[in-house]
């Protein structure tokens, strides 16, 4: 099966996570089946068609309501032999029910039964002994049967070295395989300690590589909204100042703009007419119309985002009441919403919403921050009247 998600429902207002994938299904015993969506909760809640749960689910498994496989597919012959087979076993009901206990307990953040097989693994290799290779049994054969072949992740093995170590030495592994021998455990223990080692190793590589990701979980992202004022600004505007539109004088290329929004789109004209009209546009919303519909120039592509940054600079180290409320969202993702502007700027819940005006906002934040390092006799970095005239 392939799940897929995020889903989630809500109830009392809070929201209950959920994934799901394709299940056959059919109203009564005489009807076809057909491919509907099978949803499972955190709070143990199944939907297919109606409400139920896990055991709701096993019925309507065993009554032939719900199918894990399209019934008119023919039956797959069996394997010649379990021990030489690259494939997994079949998927049955049984193994269905199990790997959808496990999808709840990984929307919960429990460990599966995959991670509680590799915990067994690990208790083994710490105390090798008769009680905790029981327990490793127990732990794999909790893994629905087939999801084992990739519970250690190695598609050349697949999962041979556990059913080498589980078979008792004297016997043959899965019936059909070579027989078991001490050395072929010491074997499987040594395999699991050069992993152990390449895990380390790994680890130790990203700990330096990574060194300077953020130590705990950052603020919470910050939506910036597009909202309207008809009467005007309010008094404390607070995080819309943030804004493209917010009426905020700035001087860029020896120019004055009244807002952002003013300068982005004066500066995308081809024509210097059109660019006197935008900048002197009554708001920010008639300087964007008036901008959309002249002619741009041929390098704006190349340019936009440069000029953008530009004037985010320009409005924030001009404007230092705009830049301490900026600096106030700290670390926060910054994700700038609405509807006036593109995808390419704007943060929307699809692949088309790329978000860079949320991007710039914490660049120039990020920049801000660093001015405040510096030292007074130190160059700034942002405002630059040689990286204004290069881009007006």
């Amino acid at each position: 099966m392939t799940w897929r998600g995020p889903t989630y429902r809500m109830v009392d207002r809070e929201r209950i996570d959920g994934a799901w994938c394709h299940i056959w299904r059919r109203y009564r015993a005489d009807s076809e089946y057909y491919l509907d969506d099978l949803i499972v909760f955190a709070d143990g809640a199944i939907t297919c068609g109606e409400r139920t749960d896990l055991a709701g689910l096993e019925k309507m498994l065993a009554t032939g309501r719900l199918a894990v496989t399209n019934p008119e597919t023919p039956t797959l012959p069996d394997e010649p032999s379990k021990w030489a087979s690259r494939h997994g076993e079949p998927l049955t009901p049984e193994g269905f029910l199990l790997e959808v206990t496990d999808r709840i307990e990984a929307l919960n953040e429990r460990p599966t039964a995959g991670q509680r097989c590799w915990d067994a693994i690990r208790r083994f290799q710490q105390e090798p002994a008769e009680s905790t290779r029981a327990l490793l049994r127990a732990a794999y054969l909790a893994v629905p049967s087939y999801l084992r072949i990739y519970v250690l992740g190695d598609m050349d093995l697949q999962d041979r070295p556990l059913r080498i170590l589980l078979t008792n030495i004297g016997e043959a592994v899965d019936g059909d395989g070579p027989v078991a021998t001490a050395e072929m455990h010491q074997d499987v223990l040594d395999y699991f300690s050069h992993g152990n080692q390449g895990v380390q190793s790994e680890q130790e590589r990203r700990a330096i590589q990574h060194a300077d990701d953020p130590s705990g979980p950052g603020r919470p992202a910050l939506i910036l909204h597009e909202t309207v004022y008809p009467r005007g600004w309010p008094e404390q505007p607070g995080l819309f100042m943030l804004r493209n539109d917010f009426p905020a004088q700035i001087v860029f290329a020896g120019e004055s703009y009244a807002s952002v929004l003013h300068g982005y789109w004066a500066l995308s004209a081809a024509d210097g007419s059109d660019r006197s009209r935008i900048r002197d546009a009554a708001s920010g919303r008639e300087a964007h119309d008036l901008g959309g519909q002249a002619t741009h120039r041929s390098d704006w592509p190349n340019v936009r985002l440069a000029v953008m940054a530009e004037l985010l600079r320009a409005k924030f180290t001009q404007h230092p009441e705009l830049a301490q409320v900026l600096v106030s969202t700290g670390d926060a993702r910054i994700s700038y919403t609405g509807l006036s502007d593109s995808p390419f700027w704007r943060d929307i819940p699809d692949a088309r919403g790329r978000n860079w005006m949320g991007r710039l906002l914490e660049l120039t934040r990020s920049e801000l921050v660093a001015q405040q390092l510096l030292r007074p006799e130190e160059p700034r970095c942002c405002g630059s009247k040689a990286a204004a005239s290069r881009l007006g």
